[in-house]
């Protein structure tokens, strides 16, 4: 009887370790969040148009194209985030986004 209760113990601490990890990893991926838009479409209300990444990737179109990091993505349209590139948190080669986590970020959580 002891030993099944073990077992049950050790199988959720894997299972909850396991979590973590792939909490963590998702948070570190190696390319930032980043959407192609026009720069001449900006809306108050909905921010900036998300277009073809061929707009950005060539100057020979006729969109004004840059590329856009983080923000929130609306029926075709990005609200938020910056023409900035984010900074690696880790002090790696520039890539990712820093969305904080376990003691990162601003403001404070509480009640």
């Amino acid at each position: 009887m002891a030993d099944t209760r073990r077992q049950l113990r050790s199988g959720t601490v894997v299972l909850g370790g396991m979590g973590l990890l792939a909490a963590a990893l998702t948070a570190c991926s190696s390319e930032p969040d980043k959407r192609c838009v026009d720069r001449d479409s900006y809306n108050l209300a909905k921010g900036y148009k998300v277009v073809a990444d061929k707009n950005c990737k060539s100057s020979n179109t006729s969109v004004h194209g840059a590329w856009h990091y983080g923000g929130e993505k609306e029926d075709g349209w990005v609200d938020g985030g910056s023409f900035t590139k984010p900074r690696s948190s880790s002090g790696g080669s520039g890539h990712g986004v820093s969305r904080g986590g376990f003691g990162g970020g601003e403001g404070s959580s509480g009640g």
